[in-house]
C-alpha cells in the first residue's frame, strides 16, 4: 500500500515510493529505495522534501497516514473547487488562431536556439529580436491563449532546452494577463521567461542532456545555470531588472530549500514566485531524455500538492485558473466512453471546455473527429461530460494529430 507521510516520521527500513519533489531537488539515483542509513535520512531532508510516499508492502507502515487514493481524491476536490472560476474572455477561435500561433512558435523557437548559441560563443544578445517575438507571443494570447498553449505542450524531446522556454515566456504572459497585470509588466514577463534558462548555454551537454540520474557533482554544475544566465543577461545593456531576478531565482522556492540563494518566500518578487510555478509545470509535463512526462493533468495536481511548501498557494490557484483544470491539448474520457483533446477552455466554466473527440474506448477504435462545447446542452453541440483525464500513452494517441493544422 502506498501512504504519504510527513518527513518527520520517516525511518531507517521504511522504503520510500516517491520522494514527492522535483528531479532537481533531489541528489538520488533512483526515484525508489530503502531508506538505510541515517545519511539516507538526512540527504532526503535536505532535498527540501516534507512529505514523501512509502510503499508499506515494501518497507515498515506508518499507520496514521492516508493512502495515495485519498490523497489524490482530497486534492482533486479541491482542484474542483477552485476550477469554478470564470475563464479567461476569447476574441476568436483556436482554430483561427492555430495557423498564426504554429508559425509564432517556431519563430519563437528560431529565435531562442539563436540567443543560446549566441550566448555560448560570447555574442551579443539582439533584444529587439527578442522583444518582437514576445510581442507576437503577446497578440497571439490577446486574441486566443489556448492556440499556443497547446502548442506549448507538444515537444520534441531533443528540442527541449529551447521549446521549454519557449512555453515558460508564453505561460508568463497568459499568467500575467490573466491576473490583469499592465502590458509593460506582462511584456518583462515574457521576456523573463524566453531568456530565464539562457544560463544553459554554460552547462556541458553530457550533464544538460544525461539519460539517467545526476552525480552530486553534476548536480552542482546544473544547479549553475541561473547564476550563468544572470551574468551572461547582465552584459545587455536594454534589458530590464524583471528578466534578470527571474532568471537569478525561478528555482527558489517558498521554504528556502531553492537555489542558488535558498532565499525564503518574502524575499522572492511575485512575478519569479510565479516563473518558479510555471517552469516547474512546464518541467515536469515535458518528455525529456531522462525522464518521461507527466499528463499536464497530474502536473497540476503535484504543483498543488507541492504549494504547501515550495510554492504561493494562491499563485499556484490562480495558475490552475489560467490553465483549467483541463489543460488545452489534454485528453479526457467522455461518460460516453469517448476520448477526447481539450481544444479551448470555455468562458465561465473550466470545468466543461470544448473538445474533440476522436477515440472510442468501447470500440478501441479511432471515430471521426467531432468538436465538443462541453457547456452546452444537447442539440446545439453538447451533452456529454468529462469522468477523468486519459494517459495519451495509454492508448497511443499521438495529441499533436488533432491539434495541430497540417503544413
Amino acid at each position: 500500500m502506498i501512504k504519504k507521510i510527513p518527513i518527520a516520521v520517516l525511518k531507517i527500513g521504511m522504503y520510500i515510493h516517491d520522494l514527492n519533489v522535483d528531479w532537481m531537488d533531489h541528489p538520488f539515483l533512483r526515484k525508489q529505495f530503502v531508506v538505510k542509513t541515517d545519511e539516507d535520512l538526512q540527504k532526503i531532508i535536505a532535498s527540501g522534501a516534507h512529505e514523501v510516499y512509502i510503499d508499506t508492502d515494501r518497507g515498515l507502515d506508518y499507520a496514521h497516514a492516508p493512502t495515495i487514493d485519498e490523497v489524490n481524491a482530497s486534492i482533486e476536490e479541491e482542484m474542483v473547487r477552485v476550477a469554478a472560476a470564470p475563464a479567461p474572455v476569447i476574441q476568436v477561435s483556436s482554430t483561427e488562431e492555430m495557423s498564426r500561433a504554429k508559425r509564432i512558435h517556431k519563430q519563437a523557437h528560431n529565435l531562442v536556439r539563436t540567443v543560446m548559441q549566441d550566448a555560448r560563443m560570447g555574442k551579443a544578445i539582439h533584444m529587439e529580436d527578442v522583444e518582437e517575438v514576445v510581442e507576437a507571443i503577446t497578440d497571439s494570447i490577446l486574441r486566443n491563449g489556448s492556440a499556443l498553449m497547446g502548442l506549448s505542450g507538444i515537444k520534441d524531446k531533443d528540442e527541449y532546452t529551447f521549446l521549454h522556454s519557449v512555453s515558460v515566456c508564453t505561460l508568463m504572459v497568459t499568467f500575467t494577463k490573466s491576473m490583469n497585470f499592465p502590458a509593460e509588466l506582462i511584456r518583462q514577463a515574457g521576456i523573463g521567461g524566453l531568456l530565464h534558462d539562457t544560463g544553459k548555454t554554460m552547462v556541458p551537454n553530457e550533464i544538460l542532456n544525461k539519460p539517467g540520474r545526476l552525480t552530486e557533482a553534476e548536480f552542482e554544475v546544473m544547479r549553475s545555470h541561473p547564476l550563468e544566465g544572470f551574468k551572461i543577461l547582465s552584459k545587455v545593456d536594454s534589458i530590464g531588472d524583471i528578466p534578470l531576478e527571474i532568471t537569478l531565482h525561478h528555482h527558489e522556492r517558498m521554504d528556502g530549500s531553492g537555489y542558488p540563494h535558498k532565499l525564503p518566500g518574502e524575499h522572492i518578487t511575485q512575478l519569479t514566485q510565479m516563473a518558479s510555478v510555471v517552469d516547474v509545470y512546464d518541467a515536469i509535463t515535458s518528455d525529456r531524455c531522462y525522464h518521461k512526462g507527466m499528463p499536464a493533468s497530474e502536473g497540476l495536481k503535484k504543483l498543488w500538492e507541492w504549494s504547501k511548501f515550495h510554492f504561493n498557494p494562491a499563485l499556484v490557484q490562480a495558475f490552475m485558473r489560467t490553465v483549467g483544470i483541463y489543460p488545452v491539448g489534454s485528453l479526457v474520457k467522455l461518460e460516453s466512453g469517448r476520448l477526447a483533446v481539450v481544444l479551448e477552455q470555455n468562458e465561465g466554466n473550466l470545468l466543461m471546455p470544448r473538445v474533440k473527440a476522436i477515440f472510442s474506448t468501447k470500440a478501441n477504435t479511432y471515430i471521426p473527429p467531432v468538436e465538443i462545447d462541453l457547456s452546452k446542452p444537447m442539440g446545439l453541440g453538447g451533452a456529454d461530460r468529462i469522468t477523468g483525464h486519459e494517459s495519451p500513452d495509454k492508448w497511443g494517441i499521438d495529441i499533436s494529430r488533432f491539434l495541430i493544422p497540417p503544413g
